[in-house]
């Protein structure tokens, strides 16, 4: 006898699969000496989604990037099958940028190179400019935190002004105690975020910052779920994930929990044994992780 609909057993519900995609960044490769091409290649070839480009990797002076040029960097890219993810390492080159320094000729240019950034990232496809650049922001010992946190604020609403219709978004990072003094915890940088006031200047977290943090990683993650637009997988040892002290398993249930579902892209330091090397250990690693 058939059961009439709303008696019979309810279908099982599969389970909720988040469309995370990994990625690495590209001076892992850096070097090689090798073209963004072959990289691409290589990061394609270990089943990447796609990467985050560092731009003084395609040149050493990033102001003369044109925006064709990015377009290309991008064409490249997606011939691969990946995509660019975003933008990091923002202000190692060229020199004399600075988000918190007195001199306003200094900040003007740094907005400047931020909004040419990002028009950049947008050629190219990508959607995220991480800030990390710890040098470039540390405070001088004799200004205040609101008065210097106000000046960054000013950069960083200008250069959103400009990522925002672009479809770009200013990830920032903490960073450890020894790399800096400002934005040294995520609490810190979501104050900062709400004087910036722009929904294009949102958070990134970092698994080795966070690890210099007072509280633990996971409850990070959940305390700053709201403002988290990007992620980096790595360990407080400079290597890959899972190459460390670092249990990712309640990094991945903070994750799934608050219901991230962006890209996770590793970033390395320490770059022995070698970039194929630390490529594939580390996405093998995170699929482990990852799978449900």
């Amino acid at each position: 006898m058939n059961l009439p609909r709303f008696l019979q057993p309810a279908p099982e519900t599969p389970p909720v699969v988040r469309p995370i995609k990994f990625a690495i960044c590209n001076e892992t490769w850096q070097h090689t000496g090798w073209t963004h091409d072959l990289v691409c290649e290589r990061i394609a070839a270990h089943g990447y989604d796609g990467v985050e480009i560092a731009p003084f990797t395609l040149n050493p002076n990033p102001e003369d990037i044109t925006e064709a040029e990015a377009v290309e960097i991008g064409n490249v890219t997606r011939k691969h099958g990946l995509q660019v993810v975003g933008l990091h390492w923002l202000l190692v080159q060229p020199p004399g940028m600075h988000l918190t320094t007195e001199d306003k000729a200094i900040r003007d240019r740094t907005a400047a190179f931020g909004c040419h950034l990002a028009r950049l990232c947008a050629a190219m496809g990508g959607t995220v400019l991480v800030w990390g650049s710890p040098k470039q922001r540390h405070l001088d010992d004799h200004v205040s935190w609101n008065e210097t946190a106000t000046r960054a604020a000013e950069v960083l609403r200008t250069i959103s002004e400009t990522a925002g219709p672009l479809g770009v978004t200013l990830a920032m990072e903490p960073l450890s105690r020894k790399e800096t003094n400002f934005l040294t915890t995520a609490e810190e940088t979501i104050k900062l975020l709400r004087l910036v006031d722009h929904p294009a200047c949102r958070l990134h977290l970092d698994v080795k910052a966070m690890s210099d943090e007072p509280n633990a990683i996971p409850d990070i993650i959940r305390a700053s779920a709201a403002d988290t637009v990007h992620f980096h997988a790595n360990d407080p040892n400079l290597r890959g994930p899972g190459m460390g002290s670092v249990l990712y398993e309640p990094i991945v249930k903070a994750l799934d929990d608050t219901g991230y579902d962006k890209w996770i892209s590793v970033e390395v330091f320490d770059y022995t044994p070698d970039a194929d090397t630390i490529a594939d250990l580390s996405l093998s690693y995170l699929h482990e992780m990852f799978e449900p």
